[in-house]
């Protein structure tokens, strides 16, 4: 019972409530936890420019932890937001493939390469192929869609039509291939 009795219900005394809270414009977390965010230096940048009065506080609290060592403070790398991998893009020859690849014994389905280097994405891509033909298509590789039933042909039309930064040009027909 006694437990129950210190835990008082309402509002603490001396404290105005609704609470402000001031988030970090880069981290998107309340700027107490900035320290603890994998790049806090980019934070205090924007500490600087855009709360310099927190800046000043958060300075002055730096400044009495590190006890004037030299020695950097080493962090603990984490996943979150901070740590997402930027893909990489190819400078290679930019060119579409599209070549026909036997399914069963009578079956053949399409098969695109190519089209990321463009900067397409993949899953949007196949997504429009399966409405555009009526059939099945998916991402299969890391830069390839394989399109259900033999639409080769039609492709060359299509894919400049949708994706105007794909010429023509660009489209090469590798003809029949072996799966």
């Amino acid at each position: 019972m006694t437990e129950t009795s210190r835990l008082a219900m309402g509002p603490k005394p001396g404290v105005n409530y609704p609470l402000d809270v001031l988030y970090c414009g880069n981290c998107s977390m309340p700027i107490e936890y900035c320290e603890y965010y994998p790049e806090y230096e980019k934070c205090k940048q924007w500490l600087e420019r855009n709360l310099p009065s927190e800046f000043e506080k958060i300075k002055v609290n730096d400044d009495t932890t590190e006890g004037g060592g030299d020695e950097e403070k080493k962090r603990q790398k984490r996943g979150g937001k901070g740590m997402m991998k930027t893909k990489k893009k190819d400078d290679g020859p930019k060119q579409v493939c599209v070549s026909r690849a036997p399914r069963g014994k009578k079956k053949s389905v399409t098969v695109v390469t190519g089209m990321s280097s463009f900067g397409i994405d993949l899953k949007v891509a196949a997504k429009f192929f399966g409405t555009k033909f009526a059939c099945g298509s998916s991402v299969t590789g890391d830069d390839e869609i394989v399109i259900q039933g033999d639409v080769k042909d039609d492709l060359f039309d299509v894919i400049p039509e949708k994706w105007p930064e794909i010429d023509e040009d660009f489209i090469e027909d590798l003809g029949d291939q072996k799966r």
